[in-house]
């Protein structure tokens, strides 16, 4: 008698229970660790980075763990090249993998993953579980500023959602205690908007400060009209479980891994 393969092993993401409430038994999302993949060394887990250095197998494999957990074909794992601009990617019925460069997606096609990817800017999910639409965005302190979440939820009432009927989460991404700046950093969000000061603290380096990042992505989604949250996970000093740019940065490795953040509508 013949074996059946055995079936691919998949990871287990972080799901949040607001989301989960408001999306509905037909939207599934999960806010996926570095936890469950092949790849190793600097990349060691689930290294979803086609820009990264990775070997290009591992990554491949990783990525179709990411669509089983979906129930989805590899090629239907969505994902962009991400460069912290504000603009939004519709996916609609003729997707077929291509990568634009944009930083975020919104659709209502069933049977498409949208993923974003992240090692410390913020991975946001959305989603109208009445309307059937749902969206990601990759925000870091550029697209946080220049727009990518509003246009994101812009995109989703162009597609029939109701902005009260939104509910939208920040997954792991970097915490105020881990992100000093500079302060010219500093200066560019105070010239935007005054009341950004209370986004920053003192460091204890002269001249610095601590920036949440988390705070101005929450403050701006709810000024936007939605439902927002925040799963509290910073990145940088929790290695077991997530990548981080900047903790690679300051130990001076060569590169660096990067987790997802994905939702999709069930067919």
């Amino acid at each position: 008698m013949q074996e059946r393969p055995q079936e691919r092993p998949l990871p287990t993401p972080i799901e949040s229970s607001l989301l989960k409430q408001a999306a509905g038994s037909r939207i599934r999302h999960g806010f996926f660790t570095r936890q469950g993949g092949v790849s190793e060394g600097l990349y060691a887990g689930l290294n979803v980075g086609i820009g990264s250095d990775d070997d290009r197998d591992n990554v491949m494999e990783n990525r179709a763990r990411v669509a089983g957990w979906f129930g989805v074909p590899a090629e239907k794992l969505a994902t962009v090249h991400q460069v912290h601009s504000p603009d939004v990617f519709v996916v609609d019925t003729t997707y077929a993998g291509e990568r634009p460069q944009v930083d975020a997606m919104v659709t209502s096609v069933p049977g498409v993953a949208l993923g974003v990817l992240s090692a410390d800017c913020g991975p946001i999910l959305f989603a109208d579980g009445e309307a059937g639409v749902i969206g990601a965005a990759h925000a870091g302190w550029k697209g946080a500023l220049t727009g990518v979440l509003e246009n994101t939820i812009e995109a989703m009432v162009a597609l029939g959602a109701a902005r009260e009927n939104i509910t939208a989460v920040l997954g792991p991404s970097i915490g105020p205690a881990s992100y000093e700046v500079g302060p010219e950093f500093v200066e560019r969000f105070l010239a935007h908007d005054p009341s950004y000061d209370a986004f920053f603290t003192p460091s204890a380096k002269p001249g610095h400060s601590m920036f949440d990042l988390p705070s101005l992505t929450i403050r701006r989604l709810g000024a936007a009209g939605v439902r927002a949250d925040n799963l509290g996970l910073d990145t940088y000093p929790d290695a077991e479980r997530f990548y981080s740019y900047r903790r690679t940065t300051h130990a001076k490795e060569p590169d660096y891994g990067r987790q997802i953040s994905a939702i999709a509508i069930q067919q």
